[in-house]
């Protein structure tokens, strides 16, 4: 099914652009969202102005946007998370998480252009990108350390872990035996 781009859609094409994409896909996520409409006469004329007047705003906000990716371009960011004694975290680091630790040093950046493959869930540096446009890229360098509260936890009870599963077991337990049926009646 032929449909006409309204708004740049990743990985698919920009504003104006004719696409060949299955049915469903267009029915059900394209067109409910505005992002395509049907390629008729009245319609390109319509996304030709709107795609005018994209890349007037894009040639606006491209000089902002070079100044962020200038600021941010081989910045350190620091980021604590609770991980087990193998650096495996208890949760994962994403856009959000990043968006937040560079609004920490004032510098606002939408999650949006903030490019992970996957989320992070290991102690480590990692190099992530930030895309503002396809052209415009900076790379930030991520740190992932423990946080405070892991930290001591292992430190003052290192069977800590042990004794959790212990206590799972125990629970375990006392919930088959609420489970089985009394006699009583």
């Amino acid at each position: 099914m032929k449909v006409l781009l309204r708004q740049n859609v990743k990985k698919l094409g920009i504003i104006g652009d004719l696409v060949d994409v299955k049915p469903g896909y267009a029915r059900n996520y394209l067109l409910p969202q505005g992002l395509a409409i049907a390629p008729t006469a009245a319609n390109l004329k319509i996304v030709e102005a709107e795609r005018q007047r994209h890349l007037e705003e894009l040639a606006k906000m491209r000089e902002e946007l070079e100044a962020k990716a200038t600021l941010v371009k081989g910045k350190e960011i620091t980021i604590s998370a609770r991980a087990n004694a193998e650096g495996h975290l208890y949760g994962s680091i994403g856009p959000a998480q990043i968006e937040a630790a560079l609004a920490n040093e004032n510098i606002f950046i939408d999650a949006k252009y903030i490019d992970l493959d996957h989320p992070i869930r290991q102690l480590d540096k990692y190099d992530v990108q930030i895309q503002f446009t396809p052209e415009i890229t900076a790379t930030i360098h991520i740190w992932v350390l423990p946080s405070q509260d892991s930290d001591k936890a292992r430190a003052l009870d290192p069977d800590a872990e042990d004794a959790t599963e212990a206590g799972d077991d125990q629970t375990e337990e006392a919930s088959t035996v609420e489970d089985q049926p009394s006699d009583d009646v």
